[in-house]
Order: C-alpha cells, then sequence, then structure tokens
C-alpha cells in the first residue's frame, strides 16, 4: 500500500477466502519486435493479465514494446518512478538471440537483484522441458516496484506464474510495507 492511500482505498475482499487482501498495482511489459508492429498478438502479456487480475492485482499499465533496450529501460522507469506500480511483470526477451535483452534492460535499471523468482521459476520449467534452461530472465527491485522477467511464450509464463503465485503477495507485502513479517 503507497504512503498516502488509505488502508481502505488499497484493499479488496478476496471471494475464496472472504478476507481482506491489499490491490496491488501492476504492470504488463511485452517485449516483441513482431508485437510492436501489429504483426503478432500478444498471447503472452494477455495471460499474465488474466493471471494475475482483480481483485488482487489492478491492471494499471500494458505495453508492446520493440526488443530495444532503451525503450524497455524507460518504460520500466517511468513505470516504477512515476506511475509507483507495485508488480511490473515482462514477457518475451530472455532468450539467446541478439535481440533479446529484457535481462539486460531490467538488470540497468532496479537497485537490487531478486534472484531466488528467476531460479525458482527456471527450477520448475525444467522438470518440464529442458529448453526452460535457455530463459536468461531475471528479478529485481527498483525502489518499491518489483519486476520480474518471464519467459515469451504462453506456457513458460503459466509456468511461472504457477511458481510465482505462493510468494508473490508476501513479496508485494514486504516492498509495499503492508506486510513486514516473514
Amino acid at each position: 500500500m503507497r504512503q498516502n492511500e488509505t488502508h481502505q482505498d488499497a484493499q479488496a475482499i478476496t471471494p475464496q477466502a472472504g478476507i481482506m487482501s491489499p490491490m496491488y498495482k501492476i504492470g504488463v511489459l511485452t517485449s516483441s519486435d513482431m508485437g510492436a508492429r501489429g504483426e503478432r498478438e500478444d498471447t503472452s502479456g494477455e495471460l499474465i493479465k488474466e493471471l494475475l487480475a482483480p481483485p488482487d492485482y489492478e491492471h494499471a499499465r500494458y505495453a508492446v514494446v520493440p526488443d530495444e533496450r532503451a525503450i524497455i529501460e524507460q518504460t520500466l522507469t517511468t513505470w516504477a518512478d512515476d506511475d509507483d506500480l507495485d508488480l511490473i511483470m515482462t514477457t518475451g526477451g530472455t532468450g539467446l538471440t541478439d535481440r533479446d535483452v529484457m535481462p539486460e534492460a531490467t538488470r540497468a535499471v532496479v537497485d537490487r537483484l531478486a534472484p531466488g523468482f528467476a531460479e525458482a521459476m527456471r527450477a520448475f520449467g525444467l522438470t518440464k522441458t529442458p529448453m526452460a534452461m535457455l530463459s536468461r530472465g531475471i528479478a529485481g527491485v527498483r525502489g518499491r516496484t518489483l519486476i520480474i522477467n518471464l519467459p515469451g511464450s504462453p506456457k513458460g509464463v503459466r509456468e511461472g506464474i504457477e511458481v510465482l503465485l505462493p510468494v508473490l503477495g508476501h513479496a508485494l507485502g514486504q516492498l509495499t510495507g503492508e506486510n513486514r513479517g516473514h
């Protein structure tokens, strides 16, 4: 919860549990040359929005950008600093080609790395396919914003979020000050 919000403004009822839980502001950033040109549908970004949905997550920003490091860095920085997002989930740009620059752009803008997220996603992914070791995605914190790189495929996104969900609320609670416990 942001300092200028009231407790009530940042809360939502979680229907399945019937308890109050914070609503976190998120952004979804897709890195894809073809997607940015409108030549490919962004199924991975849309899946992130579907899996991280209200009442726990408010979709505040969404963009599809080309695989250009400067554009990605500017977008991540603006969303974290000016738009005050709690979480930025990225998809795409984590592979081995020379156009895959999401990890480098993310590393350039974060204050601290949070390697456990990417380690856990790759470890889980390896139980499904050896191709998971090709993902170079990272995670880190800029100010009070958590930034996590997911692979560009819907399958990689689904598996990554499956791994993240049990700890994501707790991590965001620590960053926003809503939950300082361990």
